[in-house]
């Protein structure tokens, strides 16, 4: 630990530091790095920055930031699974209904397509992987999936038509996803709620699309509100089991939405509504849930 590194630390924060421990660490750390590889080496400095940062913007696990983006992030992840799995499914339907044989289909795909549904899959196998025990690598590939599509969508802006909803969807799941402090992440019963999550918000939908396709059902009613719905009861189900008031967990809920509400707005209604409604919905359930609780307490 370098002078240099301390120094990125806030005043306040140094000055406990040193009237705790003195040079301890700090010397500490120097032997423990002095013989290690470069490589080694630097990523130890780059941990040591990365928390002097999240010290200084408040998102360290001691923090209300910190723990607020550790019940949020999981989510983010789940949300950003349903909304790429449901274009997955959406192309997946139409790749088996068409008449024409699936190598003609595929050959004659553009490469934006191909590379979008490359990237909806990276965000799915990488928020599966995370959500059932390898955090770590199951978010570098989420992350790599999500920056792909943000990128994509707004170079090939013409080529879609909700212009810079996804992108500012998918860049701000990652801040809510990497703004989850290190010794918080892979919380074992926020994945497993976050899973659960994920699959309640996409199954009905994506039999719903299908049905739709096959004309088993004579109009869709897929119009976004069912992955937010199920968003919101969650949320709504670790208030209660909290015994809190809801608006922390409806704010996190709220960080993570912004995947289906992107998917609304691109797929569905083609405009900005599912903004409003989906601020609604949150704000609805967070008072509903407040209620209960107040009277759960004087009962």
């Amino acid at each position: 630990m370098s002078d240099v590194l301390v120094r990125l630390y806030p005043a306040a924060y140094r000055a406990a530091y040193r009237a705790a421990y003195g040079q301890e660490i700090i010397d500490v750390h120097r032997e423990m790095t002095a013989d290690m590889p470069g490589p080694a080496r630097l990523r130890a400095d780059a941990d040591l920055a990365a928390h002097a940062l999240r010290v200084r913007l408040g998102l360290d696990s001691a923090s209300p930031a910190g723990r607020f983006f550790a019940l949020a992030a999981p989510f983010a992840l789940a949300a950003g699974a349903v909304a790429s799995g449901l274009h997955l499914t959406r192309w997946y339907a139409g790749l088996v209904l068409s008449p024409a044989p699936v190598w003609v289909q595929l050959s004659a795909m553009d490469g934006a397509r191909s590379l979008y549904m490359l990237l909806s899959l990276l965000v799915c196998v990488g928020a599966v992987t995370a959500l059932t025990g390898r955090w770590g690598p199951g978010v570098g590939v989420a992350v790599c999936g999500l920056l792909g599509t943000a990128v994509q969508r707004a170079t090939d802006a013409r080529l879609y038509d909700d212009g810079a909803i996804a992108p500012v969807a998918a860049l701000l799941t990652v801040a809510v996803v990497l703004a989850c402090p290190p010794d918080r992440r892979g919380d074992r019963r926020l994945s497993a709620a976050a899973g659960a999550m994920a699959a309640v918000g996409w199954f009905p939908v994506a039999v719903v699309n299908a049905g739709t396709y096959t004309g088993a059902f004579g109009v869709t009613t897929d119009y976004g509100a069912w992955p937010m719905l199920v968003l919101a009861f969650t949320g709504a189900v670790l208030a209660l089991r909290a015994r809190s008031s809801g608006l922390r967990e409806m704010g996190a809920m709220a960080v993570a939405s912004p995947p289906l509400v992107a998917y609304s707005c691109a797929i569905v209604w083609g405009d900005l509504r599912p903004v409003l409604g989906a601020l609604l919905l949150l704000s609805v359930v967070a008072a509903l849930t407040a209620f209960f609780q107040a009277v759960r307490r004087r009962s």
